[in-house]
């Protein structure tokens, strides 16, 4: 069976790069880099991880990590305490001020990526979309 399109490797980087591409705009406006905003988006989706479980939910390496901290922690967008458990590692979480920027940089990403699929009719659109959640999805454990 002949499939007639590119491998899903070449389009899937090449929407990567156009999605990166329209997105760092909005990242500009709030004075993020990616990675500050993986990391936020990461914080604002459950409960205040530690460094390490935030390192592994990020896949940010430990190290280059905390240079992201530090600087978000400067801003106000975030907050560092002792781990109870551990006192060698720290919990990490979003403040009011880094919920806003995300809250705010997420409204723009989504505006972004309805002109981004504005060409696609809706049932291919909400195909595309649950297919991408469905394949993303975590595997079970």
């Amino acid at each position: 069976m002949s499939i007639d399109r590119p491998e899903l490797g070449f389009l899937l980087n090449r929407l990567l790069r156009e999605v990166i591409e329209r997105e760092q705009p909005i990242l500009d406006q709030h004075d993020l880099q990616m990675w500050d905003y993986v990391i936020i988006a990461a914080l604002g989706s459950g409960p205040s991880p530690t460094q390490n479980e935030l390192a592994g939910m990020t896949g940010r390496d430990k190290t280059r990590l905390i240079r992201n901290l530090d600087r978000l922690e400067e801003r106000g967008l975030l907050s560092r305490t002792p781990d109870p458990g551990d006192r060698r590692n720290r919990i990490v979480t979003l403040t009011a001020d880094g919920r806003q920027v995300l809250d705010s940089c997420r409204a723009g990403i989504r505006a972004m990526e309805e002109d981004l699929l504005a060409g696609a009719d809706a049932r291919d659109r909400a195909g595309f979309e649950s297919a991408l959640v469905a394949l993303t999805r975590p595997p079970s454990r």
